[in-house]
């Protein structure tokens, strides 16, 4: 009795309730260890009894002990729910029936719309980037690129003599005959020629793999016009490989051939008459660009379309002067049949940029 009595009587510090200590959670502030050397040396049992419930009891106001009883059962969180029970995810932005900005459901049904203007639970990429990821993906996106053009030029080079054959035709019906001046001129011809139309078969590739990577990282206004530009320069240039063809190069050729008519036989070099008619097919088709450089420019608010529309007399000079600068030969008719083109691409696209109101 009189260690019990000196024990009850031994003065005790206000304690807190201890927290449980699980082994997957971080346990919070545990309660002070009353010190052992405090208790009287005559009950050794008594402390090592009474050691873990000093450790979790607290004192009421009066001073007097209060047993809180057994302590609770841990419980024993699971990995994937580590701090569920201190703070709960803070929830997204409200979305209107599953769409961006709460657009209608017809509009959401089409892939294509879903491309260009998705959804948040059509981004799967709309996160955060660090440099390297970036430059990782640019990298992928390269090799796939160069894969689908050397795909498409073994390709083209497997079908190279019908090649020639085709883009020999607008002067083979008048008479004209090729030489292969070297050895191996042939040869290095049907790689240039496998070159350059693989590289027009994979450009859609190129495309895609370019816009796949800017994509992410564009607003909704600026999707919205990036669909209309992209598709318009394609048609344009696919255009305009089509009008060199079948009446640029051979009005030129033509010239070419009358004017030699009489005087000389029409002998050419292989090499250099596809090195002509594939320089000018690929510069007619990026000169019909015109009209998508006037709508970014509208775009943008640099220049309006009246003020496209007032320069007509400067503009014809400049038609007229890159025409020269883009075709091969330096004969007038086939500055003239380009010419004339890109003048009529420059006011239709300056008449496109007034009717959208810019």
């Amino acid at each position: 009795m009189g260690s019990a009595g000196a024990l009850l009587s031994h003065p005790r510090p206000q304690l807190q309730p201890c927290g449980v200590h699980t082994s997957r959670s971080r346990p919070l502030p545990r309660a002070r260890n009353l010190p052992l050397s405090s208790l009287p040396a005559a009950a050794p049992g008594l402390q090592r009894g009474r050691r873990r419930r000093l450790r979790c009891a607290a004192v009421n106001g009066d001073g007097g002990p209060r047993d809180e009883g057994p302590p609770p059962p841990r419980e024993e969180y699971p990995s994937s729910r580590l701090g569920a029970a201190l703070e709960d995810p803070a929830p997204g932005p409200p979305v209107e029936n599953g769409s961006f900005g709460g657009l209608s459901q017809e509009e959401e049904q089409s892939a294509l719309y879903n491309f260009l203007y998705p959804s948040k639970e059509l981004l799967p990429d709309d996160k955060e980037m660090s440099i390297f990821d970036h430059l990782e993906e640019l990298r992928e996106r390269i090799f796939i690129s160069v894969l689908a053009v050397g795909a498409a030029i073994l390709g083209c080079f497997a079908f190279s003599k019908d090649l020639i054959l085709l883009l020999e035709a607008p002067v083979t019906v008048q008479g004209v005959r090729f030489l292969q001046l070297s050895p191996g001129e042939f040869f290095f011809t049907t790689i240039k020629v496998s070159g350059y139309c693989g590289l027009l078969l994979g450009s859609p590739i190129i495309l895609y793999e370019i816009i796949a990577f800017v994509l992410p990282g564009l607003t909704k206004d600026e999707r919205k016009f990036l669909g209309p530009i992209v598709l318009g320069s394609s048609v344009l240039f696919y255009l305009g490989i089509f009008f060199s063809y079948t009446v640029l190069s051979p009005a030129a050729l033509n010239f070419f051939v009358n004017y030699a008519d009489g005087a000389v036989e029409s002998l050419w070099s292989i090499d250099q008459y596809f090195e002509f008619i594939l320089v000018l097919m690929f510069s007619t088709g990026l000169s019909f660009q015109v009209p998508v450089i006037q709508l970014l420019l509208g775009q943008v608010g640099l220049v309006s379309g009246d003020q496209m529309l007032s320069i007509w007399r400067y503009v014809v000079v400049g038609a007229v002067v890159a025409a020269a600068v883009l075709t091969p030969s330096t004969d007038p008719l086939t500055q003239m049949l380009l010419a004339g083109p890109l003048l009529g691409l420059y006011l239709g696209g300056a008449w496109m940029v007034k009717l959208i109101g810019r």
